[in-house]
């Protein structure tokens, strides 16, 4: 009888401990494979924010949820030259007049919608880099990208052709994120996942093994007991 509890304990352990285990990893890898990816940085053009062979994660969105600041993944028109998706900021969105530059040196700076932008993320203060004036008013549905160093980026400066320049919102692929306690929550949880789903599965051995093994039988009289008299 002992026996026979022991093995359903483990059946049920085994049972509870891998659904829980299969849960944690599939959901986990589910939901960070939907909603986030990874990449290397493999040029110069967003330095100092970010630089070549730095590691990034970027969140999935829809491109009508990105805003001025925001730095994004996105896949790049076929004049860029450049297959790989690319990695700028946005500095206007759809209806948004983008202009450059006032002033001069390390005084220079970006408008937007006539207001002059405060960009400490631009490598070396210089707004400009290139002495290229524009003034864009990006179409709805679009962005118009830069990169923090102004002076090495090849971005919406250079394509004033095809639509001053901007970029279709549904290029974006992602949207950078510098705060990675989600991501590392759900790697944590598919990590857990799978060490609870090696768990259940020796547990669902060591019960197939209980279970098994054969019960020790009274041996049998070779003739029947008599009864005897007192």
């Amino acid at each position: 009888m002992a026996g026979a509890r022991r093995g359903r304990g483990l059946g049920i352990s085994a049972l509870v401990v891998g659904l829980l285990g299969l849960v944690l990893a599939v959901g986990g890898f589910g939901f960070l494979r939907s909603a986030y990816g990874a990449s290397t940085v493999a040029g110069s053009s967003m330095r100092p924010s970010y630089d070549r062979g730095d590691r990034i994660v970027w969140e999935r969105v829809d491109g009508s949820e990105v805003r001025r600041g925001d730095v994004v993944l996105f896949t790049p028109p076929a004049d860029y030259g450049f297959d790989g998706p690319l990695l700028k900021r946005v500095v206007g969105v759809g209806g948004d007049r983008v202009t450059c530059c006032t002033a001069a040196g390390s005084r220079e700076r970006v408008t937007v919608n006539g207001k002059p932008v405060e960009e400490p993320y631009v490598y070396g203060g210089d707004a400009d880099g290139v002495h290229k004036s524009y003034d864009v008013t990006v179409p709805r549905g679009r962005l118009f990208l830069l990169g923090d160093n102004r002076a090495n980026s090849n971005d919406s400066r250079f394509h004033s052709g095809e639509q001053g320049g901007t970029v279709s919102a549904d290029a974006v692929r992602g949207r950078v994120t510098d705060d990675r306690t989600v991501p590392f929550l759900l790697v944590a949880a598919l990590l857990v996942g799978v060490v609870l789903l090696l768990v259940g599965g020796g547990l669902g051995i060591a019960f197939l093994a209980v279970r098994r093994r054969k019960v020790p039988q009274v041996p049998q009289m070779p003739w029947p007991m008599q009864p005897t008299g007192s």
